[in-house]
């Protein structure tokens, strides 16, 4: 996957919490980016078998529909892990990793 700014905020936020279920609008808060640019990286991820996903139960959500979650996987958080190394070599994502760098 190529590494851009929003992949790498994207990155981050999931990294957060690897264990737990994280939420399109939450996530998309944390990075700080757009949902065009969120859903398109969260479905390569997907696709790359980074993420696992589904559905909140319908029951107790009154009218709202339910919400879809997206966890991350082993594989998931080794690449992502790998990811965040890489970027922190490369100045071109310095400003993002901060202190992590």
């Amino acid at each position: 996957m190529r590494r851009t700014h929003a992949l790498i905020q994207v990155a981050l936020a999931l990294m957060e919490d690897i264990q737990g279920r994280q939420w399109g609008y939450e996530l998309s808060k944390r990075a700080g980016v757009r949902s065009g640019v969120l859903y398109p990286i969260l479905h390569r991820m997907l696709d790359e078998g980074w993420l696992e996903d589904g559905w909140e139960e319908a029951e107790g959500l009154g009218k709202r529909p339910p919400r879809r979650y997206y966890k991350l996987t082993d594989q998931g958080v080794s690449e992502l892990g790998a990811l965040l190394s890489q970027a922190r070599s490369d100045v071109r994502f310095r400003s993002l990793l901060g202190e992590l760098a």
